[in-house]
């Protein structure tokens, strides 16, 4: 077996900071401790850097087909580029259709990411339609490792289930031991609001964040959080863009119900105000639940250091500005008259360590533990895959990311592996990033060259969710 040894390493994990040197044996960390004198294939000296955990992006939409357009990353494309910036596994979502059963989308989605994935994969199953002789797939696919199913509030005749059904589907998994998670948006009102819009001639960009206010968020969080605790299953809320919506989970967490949240490095770093001049422009900032306004980026960052919010996810589901990848058919333009029909995403997982170690670690004094925890240990541990990921220790993978934090990084579209023809971020310098990025003991990543193989990952069977 290939074997590696790290000297002088800074480990740094959820719940550690101290100096050792690692020996990594195949695909597993097979011994810590000081001066360790073992023959090994390759030797990283990380002396001057942290070395943390691989980071786990529980959030993405790798060759998401939305209808009119397909995001632009496929699983190739996308997780060398999630592993530029230091993430070393992806959780993805195959998507229920309609009158098809779940194990179809699952079909589909390993031949997606099968012989493609650079990095280890896993999957949440999101449901769309769910009859009571469906329920025993539920359970089935749990006993597979898809121990995780997204349930939607919004997008009505496509992903939006009712209360009854949303109920339904937390039951079962409240009693087959599966996690909930749930887009929650007030998809109706949405609806009626963006039809009101469009009836006005109020048609650029700019509209898409008023037609789906802060309240539509709160509402809907409010109410799953209520069926959760009815159906006594722990729950997740995906992609908190309010801190209305946040302090719904707060309050939740704060009676001791076990309800988590993620937010993403788009509600922290970007603001309605970049868009609202309703310049065309603004499409590359059209997601949902939405970008809001700069004040509410503070909240959101204070959540995250007070645990009111557990993660830092992507939500990765990028579209192009102006065509789609060599040519293929427009993406964001096809809502060039029309904001209802941009396609809803922004890129953002070969960036997201970058981004949350500038703002929190840099800017905000957080602790390189509190780092490893958001982007690692938290989603390790929320979905069935801790302690074989989302920490340094014996026996755990060797997914590490030896952190230089003197060596500085500009985010640029021109440069970046995500395909996709802009970046939001674009122009920010980082303090730090990536020297070596290590998926199951093989190094991946050298500075700003890929050295690793597409098909390398490995499909991840989950285990049950533990709290954080």
């Amino acid at each position: 077996m290939p074997t590696l040894l790290i000297i002088n390493a800074h480990i740094i994990t959820a719940t550690d900071d101290y100096t050792a040197d690692i020996f990594v044996e195949g695909d597993k960390i097979k011994l810590i401790g000081a001066g360790l004198a073992m023959p090994a294939d390759r030797v990283i000296d990380a002396r001057g850097s942290y070395v943390i955990p691989g980071g786990i992006d529980c959030h993405t939409h790798m060759d998401l087909n939305v209808g009119a357009a397909t995001s632009s990353d496929d699983f190739e494309t996308g997780t060398i580029a999630a592993a530029h910036g230091g993430t070393t596994t992806i959780i993805d979502f195959p998507t229920q259709a309609r009158g098809k059963k779940m194990r179809a989308a699952l079909d589909e989605w390993m031949q997606k990411a099968q012989g493609k994935a650079a990095i280890d994969y896993a999957f949440h199953m999101i449901i769309s339609d769910l009859p009571d002789d469906w329920l025993p797939d539920m359970d089935a696919l749990v006993r597979e490792g898809i121990t995780s199913f997204k349930l939607f509030t919004a997008y009505p005749d496509r992903l939006m289930l009712d209360d009854a059904t949303i109920f339904k589907a937390m039951t079962r998994a409240g009693e087959n031991g599966g996690f909930i998670c749930m887009h929650a948006e007030n998809g109706s009102i949405i609806d009626y609001l963006v039809q009101k819009m469009i009836a006005a001639g109020k048609t650029t960009p700019n509209y898409h964040p008023l037609s789906r206010p802060h309240e539509v968020e709160e509402e809907a969080v409010h109410r799953v959080i209520a069926l959760a605790e009815m159906a006594r299953v722990p729950v997740y809320i995906v992609h908190v863009s309010s801190h209305r919506a946040m302090e719904q989970i707060r309050a939740a967490r704060e009676r001791g119900l076990p309800v988590y949240g993620e937010t993403c490095p788009q509600y922290l770093f970007l603001a309605y105000e970049d868009y609202a001049d309703g310049a065309w422009e603004g499409a590359r900032y059209v997601c949902s639940p939405p970008i809001r306004e700069r004040a509410n980026q503070t909240h959101l960052w204070y959540a995250l250091a007070a645990d009111d919010l557990q993660v830092v996810s992507t939500d990765h589901c990028p579209f192009c500005m102006k065509e789609g990848y060599r040519g293929l058919p427009k993406q964001k333009e096809l809502g060039k008259e029309n904001f209802a029909k941009i396609p809803n995403g922004v890129p953002g997982v070969e960036n997201r360590l970058h981004l949350l170690y500038q703002g929190g670690v840099v800017e905000r004094g957080w602790s390189m533990q509190r780092f490893a925890q958001l982007t690692s240990t938290a989603p390790a541990k929320l979905f069935g895959l801790y302690p074989r990921k989302g920490t340094i220790a014996v026996g755990s993978d060797a997914d590490i990311v030896v952190w230089d934090p003197k060596r500085k990084f500009t985010i640029r579209a021109a440069e970046h592996f995500m395909r996709v023809d802009y970046n939001p971020y674009e122009a920010m310098t980082i303090d730090g990033s990536p020297a070596y990025v290590i998926a199951r003991g093989r190094v991946i990543f050298e500075g700003d060259k890929f050295v690793g193989k597409a098909g390398a990952g490995e499909f991840l069977r989950r285990g049950r969710y533990s709290l954080v």
